[in-house]
């Protein structure tokens, strides 16, 4: 009986308390503040608004993105390359306010849609996009070597 005194059952009911009433405001503060970023990994098909430059032709192109968080992952592919082509994630980036940045590597052969040769040389490229609407986009594509960004729009793909 000794251990049912007035200070001890004061202290534990503070401690009790408190823990109680902080566990409550950082619960209610992550309900309110702490969302998680809208899905946009998938197949996107990219509409530059003018051609590259020292290509013939520079069709529409294909981004794909794998999605972790706001963590990104994807690559570039030719317009008419099959989706579920095993490649490398050539580019990195992040997804933070509705804005999305990826920056990395992409070979010339697929940025012009022509054959790849053996010796593909690779270009820096940067990719900056607007989410519009749930799933459209709005950016620019920065291709090392080219002075102006190129403008593009990009509209999911169906899943086939």
């Amino acid at each position: 009986m000794n251990h049912f005194n007035l200070k001890s059952l004061t202290f534990y009911g503070v401690a009790i308390t408190s823990v109680l009433v902080l566990f409550k405001t950082v619960t209610v503060y992550g309900e309110n503040n702490l969302k998680a970023p809208p899905p946009i990994n998938g197949l996107y098909r990219l509409t530059l608004s003018e051609n590259l430059p020292n290509c013939e032709k520079s069709d529409t192109l294909t981004l794909k993105i794998q999605q972790s968080g706001i963590y990104l992952n994807a690559s570039v592919l030719s317009a008419n390359a099959n989706a579920d082509t095993d490649e490398k994630h050539s580019l990195a980036g992040i997804f933070r306010n509705q804005q999305l940045n990826l920056s990395g590597k992409v070979g010339k052969s697929i940025l012009c849609n022509i054959p790849r040769p053996q010796n593909d040389s690779l270009n820096s490229v940067t990719i900056q996009m607007q989410l519009v609407d749930k799933s459209n986009m709005t950016g620019q594509l920065t291709v090392n070597g080219i002075p102006q960004p190129l403008k593009f729009t990009a509209v999911p793909e169906k899943a086939n």
